[in-house]
């Protein structure tokens, strides 16, 4: 992350919390967190060395997380979590995740539509694969 891009203030009021503590929390590593800073989904303030993260900090990375689970992109994450901290239009950003989700929701579908398939060609070999052993137990006994 370039230098310019790291915000250093003074402690910021109410709760903040260390990297440690967020990786605990939503039982990750501090590597995984620092790449989504690295990303721009979560900009700490800084006190020295060590990360302060607040309580938007927090909320943005349970976002992060609740999209990937969605199967969302990071990119696709950035954005949606981005405008969702905007006080613009909220149509425009909901109109833009039902999109989003819709797309997702068509690729599981798909997926699933294919697993069957999948599944159905496995039950077909393990019948066949059944009746020939069958068939060579009765001509051994």
């Amino acid at each position: 992350m370039p230098a310019a891009a790291v915000t250093q203030v003074s402690p910021p009021h109410g709760p903040t919390f260390t990297i440690g503590e967020l990786a605990r929390e939503f039982d990750l590593t501090t590597r995984a967190i620092r790449f989504y800073e690295d990303c721009g989904l979560l900009q700490p303030q800084r006190q020295g060395r060590n990360r302060i993260y607040t309580p938007r900090d927090r909320t943005r990375l349970k976002l992060t997380l609740r999209g990937k689970r969605l199967g969302l992109t990071l990119s696709e994450v950035k954005e949606l979590v981005d405008m969702y901290e905007s006080p613009r239009d909220t149509q425009a950003q909901l109109k833009k995740f039902l999109t989003v989700l819709a797309l997702h929701r068509a690729q599981l579908e798909q997926q699933m539509a294919d697993l069957s398939i999948t599944l159905d060609e496995v039950r077909t070999h393990e019948k066949e694969a059944k009746r020939l052993l069958a068939d060579a137990e009765k001509k051994t006994a």
